[in-house]
């Protein structure tokens, strides 16, 4: 536990993927280290895997049958996408410069995709009020890494290896191993949304 401008900052360690009661227990303004696997995809990504779901006579189905049955490259259900395109590596690394995408790009297909059980989002900034509604609806998590600081977070990423759509280069589907990489809980499950309650917290703490 730490604060900052008088907050209360709660730090957790989870692993992932992690089920609905871990989702249950972040709360916006927690900072977390994550480990374990989670997947990068950014727009363009997106884009092509909410395009197989709506064209596939599976579109209803969850996330572990549209995998099964082909439709998306791996199984959304638990799982956490870290919007993220890398620079290329270099010798003797893992994965380039891992820093994260703005997450308004992929505001227009995150409702489907988290209705197919996907339970976090890594990302910057603010997320258009149909995600909020979604993240409440679907019990998810919306964590924020730190912009500028893409050496850093790649350090935190032990494994890389691309799985799906690698004709879109940086922007291709990767499957990663991470160690305590770091993110702030920015959208609770709850749809407690840090962006706001720490402004007014702040001004609180100054009065």
């Amino acid at each position: 536990m730490s604060a900052l401008y008088g907050l209360i900052i709660m730090e957790k360690h989870i692993n992932a993927p992690f089920d609905k009661e871990q989702v249950k227990d972040l709360k916006a303004g927690d900072y977390v280290y994550i480990s374990g696997t989670i997947y990068s995809a950014r727009d363009a990504a997106h884009k092509r895997m909410y395009d197989a779901i709506l064209a596939s006579e599976y579109s209803d189905a969850d996330g572990k049958t549209l995998y099964e049955k082909g439709v998306i490259p791996f199984d959304l259900t638990n799982n956490v996408i870290y919007y993220l395109g890398p620079t290329p590596a270099k010798e003797g690394q893992v994965i380039g410069s891992a820093g994260p995408t703005t997450s308004t790009r992929m505001d227009k297909y995150t409702p489907l995709i988290l209705s197919k059980g996907l339970n976090g989002m890594i990302g910057k900034g603010k997320r258009g009020q149909a995600v909020i509604d979604s993240i409440i609806k679907d019990q998810a998590v919306y964590f924020a890494a730190v912009g500028g600081a893409g050496a850093l977070l790649s350090g935190c990423i032990k494994e890389s290896e691309v799985i799906a759509y690698d004709d879109l280069g940086a922007e291709a589907i990767r499957k990663m191993r991470v160690e305590n990489f770091p993110a702030i809980v920015v959208i609770d499950c709850q749809g407690n949304n840090l962006y706001e309650t720490a402004v007014e917290d702040y001004r609180n703490s100054r009065a």
